[in-house]
């Protein structure tokens, strides 16, 4: 029960096992009235352990709070009742700790931590790169090392970059911008697990933790945009008014990610193992998104069912590219998105992000138990 102060309150303590005795001992110094139910402990043994014997009725009517320390077994299940712990908590305004708060609470007890979110976001972004020799250029190198490799295996040795204008600046954009969303959700399947002391010694809104990750990739995308601008202006894409869409853009991608990545910390808090297949579905998933060829030059011609070219086009992960590509590149043109471009993906980001947050609520009492 999360309740009030404590000093000069009365506390319950049922069974007097050795950690029951340990209990008695260490409220002492506070000077509580403690009642003890234990049915094969006589009143003068509970009195020189410093407790007045009761009964159970009595020391449920009595008590502020009741701590129980029985063995499980078949003659003290269901010693404590629904209806005794439900006229305590009347008594005293008591509520149970961890409890799911309604949608609306839940909302503004989010907002509340807001600061949290965003100094814990912070500090995992500084912590991230603590130990490495050239520490926060990490943040830059990763997505320009990976671009320089794919660059190298698909548009050159796969030759991926035959009929795509301005290859390079399409590449790195499609990877920066791809990883941004992986680098999200994988952030996610840690978002419980990889903060259960946190989880268990505190008491905030659960969805705190997968908000805070989502944030601090958007910061490390924030800073890799700086290598991505320099890259376009040595290729020859220099600032024009279209730049200005990538804010929306990424404002969708942003909301899109966090949505998922919390639908996947509450799938990895309950499953563990469903971290271990998400890079094998991270990785499928970026190969059909066209973050190394062109989609637009792929589903040319008769080869692909118009079932598939459709998933295609409007995977979510290859609108949000495409849109910055058309954003930040001239010879990307309207006519290379699918139709409606920036209406689905409007769509996918409050679809997802709305779900996503809901999803995560429901579960919001079984995180960190068990």
């Amino acid at each position: 029960m999360a309740g009030h102060g404590n000093y000069r309150r009365c506390v319950g303590i049922v069974g007097a096992s050795r950690i029951g005795r340990r209990v008695i001992e260490l409220l002492r110094p506070f000077d509580l009235d403690v009642l003890l139910y234990d049915p094969y402990v006589d009143a003068g043994t509970a009195a020189r352990r410093g407790a007045e014997k009761a009964g159970l009725d009595a020391l449920c009517s009595r008590s502020r709070i009741v701590s129980v320390h029985a063995p499980q077994l078949p003659a003290t299940r269901h010693m404590l009742g629904a209806a005794p712990l439900a006229a305590l908590a009347a008594r005293h305004g008591l509520t149970v700790s961890g409890a799911r708060p309604s949608l609306p609470a839940y909302v503004r007890q989010l907002w509340g931590r807001r600061h949290f979110i965003a100094a814990f976001a912070t500090a995992k972004l500084t912590a991230q790169y603590s130990q490495a020799k050239l520490g926060q250029i990490w943040q830059i190198m990763t997505p320009l090392l990976n671009a320089t490799v794919y660059y190298f295996i698909f548009g050159v040795l796969m030759n991926t970059k035959h009929g795509v204008e301005d290859f390079v600046p399409f590449l790195v954009t499609g990877v920066f911008i791809w990883t941004f969303t992986a680098s999200s959700i994988t952030a996610g399947t840690r978002a419980i697990s990889g903060n259960i002391g946190l989880v268990r010694a505190l008491h905030f809104p659960r969805a705190s933790l997968p908000v805070a990750l989502a944030i601090q990739q958007l910061q490390q995308l924030l800073f890799s945009l700086g290598a991505l601008t320099l890259i376009l202006l040595a290729f020859g894409q220099y600032p024009r008014p279209s730049w200005l869409l990538a804010v929306p853009a990424l404002a969708l991608q942003a909301v899109f990610n966090t949505g998922v990545s919390m639908a996947v910390a509450r799938l990895t808090a309950k499953t563990p193992d469903i971290a271990q297949l998400t890079p094998f579905v991270l990785r499928t998933w970026m190969y059909s998104s066209g973050v190394m060829w062109s989609l637009d030059h792929l589903l040319k011609g008769e080869r692909v069912p118009h079932a598939v070219m459709v998933a295609l086009e409007y995977n979510p992960a290859a609108l949000f590219i495409n849109l910055m590509r058309y954003a930040l590149i001239d010879s990307y043109t309207w006519a290379q998105l699918p139709p409606h471009a920036w209406a689905v993906a409007a769509g996918w980001a409050l679809v997802c992000g709305v779900a996503g947050f809901v999803y995560f609520w429901k579960a919001e009492e079984t995180y960190g138990r068990g």
